[in-house]
């Protein structure tokens, strides 16, 4: 259980001699709460909703995943199919909970690594918060059954070579504009600058999609048997409501939708609050 956790603060895990960076924060005694990012984020889009979190007395380790950590960044893209991700988050569970669990919370492609180890090793989390991307079956039904599969239409222009790196590498006026289009803020489009195009982590992110089809389907059909909290906004314009409403036929536990109204994709840094008391809810329920 949870009080079968780590005292010492975590700043790196490393897995495969690869070194990923961790933000480890809140009361170094709290019940752990791991933060996945999504992309194209690093940890730091957890900026807004972890210290809501620690002034409730839970710890936070939000982890800069592979290809976004400067130590962990292979050129394969093998080196990105999703259980590779799920397995550098038990390695950062087994650093923080040696014998014990965490929540597990994950927004857009961190939401996936979350789903995984959550179906697969549910012995090692007490519940699972995904934040935009739902279960992954559920995502892939999606594209059939609604809008989804007009809305992904970047990821299949990702598995083009060089020209998404070209395209998202301009900082221009005109980029920032589709940017914030896309929902982002300013201040979003600055830390995507700042954190992926000017740390040269955009190639190696992008091999997140890059890597989908390589991956194994069977472990992406894994149930759920964690306590599940699905959150959702409106304006989501990259992910349809099909999926996350319908998440739960793949979770065997008690499960909660949350809709957030006027909200874009960007759930942690625009809508913190709301994200926090989900959050909160299903830690204090579990």
């Amino acid at each position: 259980m949870s009080d079968l956790r780590g005292t010492e603060r975590i700043t790196a895990v490393e897995r495969d001699g690869l070194v990923l960076d961790v933000v480890d924060g809140g009361p170094v005694d709290g019940v752990p709460i791991v933060l996945l990012h999504g992309f194209p984020d690093r940890a730091s889009a957890w900026r807004r909703v972890a210290p809501l979190l620690h002034a409730e007395g839970y710890r936070t380790l939000a982890l800069d995943q592979r290809g976004y950590s400067p130590r962990a960044r292979p050129p394969r893209r093998r080196d990105y199919r999703a259980t590779e991700l799920a397995a550098d988050v038990l390695a950062l569970v087994d650093a923080v909970a040696p014998a014990g669990r965490v929540h597990l919370v994950g927004h857009d492609w961190g939401a996936v690594p979350a789903w995984l180890l959550a179906g697969h090793r549910p012995d090692r989390v007490l519940s699972l918060t995904a934040v935009s991307v739902p279960h992954p079956q559920a995502f892939v039904t999606a594209m059939v059954r609604s809008t989804q599969l007009l809305r992904s239409w970047y990821m299949l222009a990702f598995q083009l070579p060089f020209l998404p790196e070209r395209i998202m590498g301009v900082r221009s006026a005109r980029a920032t504009r589709q940017m914030v289009a896309f929902g982002m803020t300013e201040d979003d489009v600055a830390h995507f600058h700042r954190e992926i195009l000017d740390d040269g982590a955009l190639p190696t992110a992008l091999n997140w999609y890059r890597a989908m089809p390589l991956g194994d389907p069977r472990a992406m059909r894994a149930r759920v048997t964690v306590p599940t909290t699905m959150v959702w906004s409106d304006q989501d314009t990259a992910v349809a409501r099909w999926g996350p409403e319908n998440a739960e036929k793949w979770v065997d536990a008690p499960f909660r939708f949350v809709e957030l109204a006027g909200v874009s994709h960007w759930i942690p840094t625009q809508a913190p609050e709301a994200l926090a008391e989900a959050i909160l809810a299903q830690v204090r329920a579990s």
